[in-house]
């Protein structure tokens, strides 16, 4: 498959897009809540972090279930990237929410051992999950983009 045909594809389109609106949406009301962040902080926010409205995981899911719905029919190509698409959204739901949160409590803890015993505590990483309004919000850009692309 060549680039040209690539860029032709309504499920890599659909796909590629959900991805770059929900990226973008989510910059967008990062740098609303906190009005003094940098640009930088926004292109990271762009380009790399997880968690927050909307899910940019569930977005791409779901865009590209129903793109190969919509080009494929409920093929066997449908039935796989429905499941798959159902493990990222309860992954992004479930386990990297619940992983998030615990990092955060232990974080927390930690910095108080810190202050109060002196002792060096390095955080870990704070894995950012979905709600299931977060969830919800992605799923539906997905799927309109989808529409559109294979559409419209």
């Amino acid at each position: 498959m060549d680039v040209e045909a690539l860029l032709d594809n309504p499920i890599f389109l659909s796909a590629l897009m959900s991805l770059f609106v929900a990226q973008f949406i989510k910059a967008v009301i990062s740098l609303l809540k906190a009005r003094r962040q940098e640009l930088r902080e926004a292109m990271l926010i762009f380009f790399w972090r997880t968690g927050g409205m909307p899910s940019s995981h569930s977005a791409v899911a779901i865009a590209i279930s129903t793109a190969v719905a919509l080009t494929e029919g409920f093929s066997n190509l449908f039935i796989v990237s429905l499941f798959l698409s159902l493990i990222v959204i309860r992954d992004a739901l479930g386990v990297r929410r619940s992983a998030g949160l615990q990092a955060k409590a232990l974080n927390r803890l930690g910095a108080e051992l810190s202050i109060k015993q002196g002792i060096h505590y390095d955080a870990v990483k704070e894995v950012h999950g979905h709600s299931w309004p977060e969830v919800l919000v992605g799923s539906v850009l997905g799927f309109c983009i989808a529409f559109a692309f294979c559409k419209l």
